[in-house]
């Protein structure tokens, strides 16, 4: 995919590398984020995804995963080029299914941040990342989780 049309496509690139992100933070094993996190960031956006994940699960770290992501949605974005590069401030929400042994949470949190978007190793990768904002309050419906026999 040309840089022309990776910004033609960006509404469908931009949630497709950040899903994959969030498939990333939903693993529970340092290895599977790293390497998860590696097949769609690079460089200083792999570092700081990667030790944000592992971060949060220092205080006691999950047995299991935590999340479901059910969608990605752009709200406003903006994306220039910078050369090889898509520079793009985004604002997205993220739905999904976050929870305990015990109960559910449907959430819908906001995002902020500028990305750099370039074509590294034959792919389309997020090479720096820098979130802006988090907005959670907007949230679901509490339920209690399904019986696991």
């Amino acid at each position: 995919m040309t840089i022309e049309d990776a910004r033609a496509e960006f509404w469908r690139l931009t949630p497709a590398l950040l899903l994959v992100v969030y498939d990333a933070f939903g693993e529970t094993q340092e290895d599977v984020i790293y390497d998860t996190l590696a097949s769609v960031t690079h460089g200083d956006a792999l570092e700081y995804l990667y030790l944000e994940r592992v971060g949060a699960m220092a205080g006691g770290g999950l047995d299991e995963a935590d999340q479901t992501i059910h969608e990605i949605k752009l709200l406003d974005t903006r994306v220039e080029r910078d050369g090889a590069t898509l520079a793009i401030n985004a604002s997205w929400q993220v739905i999904g299914t976050v929870g305990h042994a015990e109960h559910l949470h449907v959430r819908g949190n906001t995002y902020s941040a500028d990305l750099s978007v370039s074509p590294i190793e034959g792919a389309w990768r997020i090479a720096d990342f820098e979130l802006l904002e988090v907005n959670r309050d907007t949230a679901g419906e509490t339920f209690l989780a399904p019986q696991v026999n």
